[in-house]
């Protein structure tokens, strides 16, 4: 019995991680940054640097489409999408929040922030008329933006930032929602999760044992399967190679996190996403150094590609990713 276990044990490893890359085809090739990504009409769509914005169709990557949104050279990292347009924020002041219209492209600059301190993060769509992007700011407060019926407005809270707590516009994905709540992730000097409560609007705020202290520390990337479960990674992307409390995953809705894979993952990771019909189970995730995996709710991850420069990633099927970052956009075809 005793030789026998360490065997069964293996092999529970192997059936743990039976996945096996199948092929990693870069679909665009272009002088870029992509930090955003939508799906839409069988289409990869994105927004960049130097005011890109554009599309390549996921079964005949020859069919590709890209517009300028500005004569300025605006950097993009947000992107997301209703029924009707999609909707872009460049980084930096002044921003402009772009929306384009899915039928002909056509677009507009729908609202302007000029605080010199304007800078956002990750724009999410909750539901066909709702959506939140947030800011950073000069006072440590909260500056959260609200899309409701064709309006922009701030949305009201009292809630103060830690000195030095911000976060990180490195893939689009530091905000997350399920059909009750909203979660956004913060990093630097403090790494905490704001949790907005749809049906009373409440908004509340619970410390996390992730990496933290320094301004290049902490949650960059976050995802929920329900009301209870998420996962959440970053690091430090000044020390790639890191990977001690870098992943977490909570059971209660963001209220209490547990550290997983300490010391035993890639390392810096900017981008997570669960896939879908798995509740969580199944985890694929990216960063600069690394494409990994986890089917055991983020406790264990295997390192399945070496390939660099990639930022965000999103689940086209249950075997299919698509994937962006420096210069590329690509997909990955994952056999099980």
């Amino acid at each position: 019995m005793k030789k026998l276990l360490p065997f069964l044990f293996s092999l529970l490893g192997i059936c743990s991680f039976s996945q096996q890359v199948e092929s990693l085809t870069t679909i665009l090739n272009d002088k870029i940054s992509i930090r955003a990504l939508e799906l839409y009409d069988g289409k990869v769509w994105y927004s960049g640097t130097d005011s890109k914005f554009g599309f390549v169709d996921l079964k005949d990557p020859k069919d590709q489409k890209q517009i300028k949104l500005s004569e300025k050279k605006l950097q993009f990292r947000t992107l997301a999408q209703n029924k009707e347009s999609f909707f872009a924020i460049n980084i930096e002041s002044p921003a402009y929040f772009f929306k384009i219209d899915k039928k002909d492209l056509t677009y507009k600059i729908v609202h302007t922030d000029t605080a010199k301190t304007a800078f956002y993060d990750a724009f999410h769509f909750v539901n066909k008329k709702r959506a939140f992007t947030f800011s950073d700011t000069d006072d440590n407060r909260l500056k959260l933006m609200m899309y409701k019926d064709g309006q922009w407005s701030f949305f009201e809270n009292k809630l103060k930032l830690n000195q030095g707590e911000a976060a990180f516009a490195a893939s689009n994905t530091n905000i997350a929602s399920t059909q009750n709540y909203l979660w956004i992730a913060t990093g630097g000097k403090a790494s905490r999760i704001l949790r907005l409560h749809f049906k009373n609007e409440k908004l509340e705020i619970f410390n996390t044992p992730f990496i933290q202290g320094e301004s290049s520390q902490g949650m960059y990337s976050i995802d929920f399967a329900n009301d209870k479960f998420g996962v959440a990674v970053g690091g430090d992307y000044t020390k790639q190679e890191a990977n001690v409390n870098n992943i977490a995953t909570t059971n209660d809705g963001g209220e209490t996190w547990q550290i997983q894979a300490s010391g035993k993952n890639a390392g810096y990771t900017t981008c997570v996403k669960i896939k879908p019909n798995s509740k969580g189970k199944e985890l694929i995730s990216v960063g600069d150094q690394h494409i990994s995996y986890s089917s055991d709710f983020g406790k264990n991850w295997k390192k399945i590609s070496d390939e660099k420069g990639f930022f965000v990633c999103e689940w086209v099927d249950g075997n299919t990713v698509v994937l962006a970052g420096k210069d590329k956009i690509s997909l990955l075809k994952l056999k099980f």
